[in-house]
């Protein structure tokens, strides 16, 4: 065995090694991903509360439940820094921020704000 092998994988030690630009632009990847996972739930619901009063009543059940609100706790924060992460991207389309210190200094902006509304929804939701 070499020295030169790793210890150990962990996820949370190999996103503490990557620059900030490379974590917001896989949790952009990733918020996409729960985005249209939870497009899908979000139109079973939708569905469910649409076909009858015994219908909206379950879904009104479903989203009541912590399960629930977790659920959609997770789209809507998904949602936000996708958005926001979505923005970033536009703006360097135009050429603002294109720089590494401006791509880093955005990439920051984006998941602290992307923070305070993940936590906005939950005081909203509970």
């Amino acid at each position: 065995m070499t020295a030169e092998r790793p210890v150990s994988l962990s996820l949370l030690g190999l996103f503490a090694a990557m620059p900030v630009t490379a974590v917001a632009s896989i949790l952009h990847r990733i918020t996409g991903i729960v985005l249209f996972a939870g497009a899908l739930y979000l139109c079973y619901l939708l569905d469910l509360a649409l076909g009858d009063q015994g219908g909206f009543a379950r879904a009104a059940v479903v989203l009541a439940t912590p399960a629930g609100k977790l659920a959609l706790w997770a789209i809507l924060a998904a949602l936000g820094y996708h958005l926001l992460a979505g923005v970033k991207h536009l703006l360097l389309d135009f050429h603002v921020g294109d720089t590494l210190t401006g791509a880093r200094f955005a990439s920051w902006v984006s998941i602290v704000l992307a923070v305070l509304a993940a936590v906005a929804a939950a005081f909203w939701l509970w």
